[in-house]
């Protein structure tokens, strides 16, 4: 008799136990749904970083003024003329980002870094303050009895804008604009992912310096890789 009843008597509480177990199991598959899709994920917000940079499509990252000071001498009919223009101007230093693709950032998951290989520095066309040009000349026989005067300062114009152009290629002022440009991009990466509590490491370099994150560029997984894999998931899920 006694068997009996401690079955009846244990049987209330088994089901009311696998219920339990029942219920406690979909709870914990539901908040790790919920988790997942609340959760910030640092892929997603890196690729709305990537569309926002393409918008703007060029960055000015950095510029520098320049002098350039050029003389041109011209002979005819015996006599010569010379003038000297001294020319101001600025020079401002470009990352076309329409050019940084998702081929071009890529995700590390083992230690939380976004790696961004931006495109070349570009160096725009000098823009020539005009109202602080300043001239010198000799030679007015010359000039007053030719069009010499307007040869030289087409001349002088032209051979101006190249000194410019050259003086921006200055080593030193180039390493400052990339530095400028590394700065911008980790900027414009970092702030999303930390607004979202991510916490991440942005390293940002040019095509030239591949060869020192090639390993580094291996392992890690480009950010057009990864939402394509998280998009098949969701659909399987489906």
């Amino acid at each position: 008799m006694s068997r009996p009843m401690s079955w009846r008597v244990w049987l209330p509480f088994a089901i009311i136990g696998g219920f339990l177990i029942l219920i406690i199991a979909l709870a914990w598959m539901l908040f790790s749904r919920v988790e997942s899709s609340v959760s910030p994920d640092p892929v997603s917000i890196a690729n709305a970083s990537l569309s926002n940079m393409q918008e703007q499509n060029r960055l000015t990252v950095f510029s520098a003024s320049y002098n350039a000071t050029v003389t041109t001498t011209l002979t005819r009919l015996g006599l010569s003329a010379r003038k000297t223009l001294i020319m101001p101007g600025s020079v401002r230093y470009e990352l076309d980002l329409a050019k940084l693709g998702a081929d071009d950032v890529r995700w590390d998951a083992r230690n939380n870094t976004l790696y961004v290989e931006m495109p070349a520095i570009e160096i725009a066309r000098p823009e020539v303050h005009i109202d602080r040009i300043q001239t010198y000349d000799d030679g007015g026989i010359l000039m007053a009895l030719t069009d010499a005067e307007d040869v030289l300062d087409q001349a002088n114009r032209k051979k101006g804008v190249e000194e410019l152009a050259k003086q921006a290629q200055n080593p030193v002022q180039v390493r400052l604009a990339r530095e400028a440009a590394r700065r911008a991009v980790r900027h414009n990466f970092a702030v999303p992912l930390q607004a979202a509590g991510v916490e991440a490491k942005i390293d940002a370099f040019f095509p030239y310096e591949r060869s020192r994150y090639k390993e580094r560029w291996d392992y890690s997984r480009p950010i057009r890789e990864v939402l394509a894999e998280q998009q098949k998931k969701r659909e399987e899920a489906q």
